[in-house]
């Protein structure tokens, strides 16, 4: 003997067979939904230490560019002063 399906809404348990066609609609609307933000979620989880490496290796690139244009700066002023 198989147990029925419910359902929990509002902290209530209901049958799905006590379900009208337009609620079924709904159930299942909420749960493709959820299935389909966990897997983005999974997938934003992955691409987010990819995303944060290439924007610290952008920053530090622009750092040693910087450092070099105040260097390259700084041996001009001492040959012309």
């Amino acid at each position: 003997m198989s147990e029925e399906a419910v359902v929990f809404i509002d902290d209530k348990e209901i049958k799905v067979s006590d379900l009208t066609p337009q609620q079924l609609h709904h159930q299942k609307h909420i749960i493709s939904l959820r299935n389909k933000i966990g897997n983005h979620q999974f997938e934003i989880d992955d691409l987010l230490p990819s995303l944060q490496f290439h924007e610290n290796a952008l920053i530090e690139s622009t750092k040693e560019v910087a450092d070099e244009v105040l260097k390259e700066g700084g041996e001009e002023d001492e040959v012309v002063g």
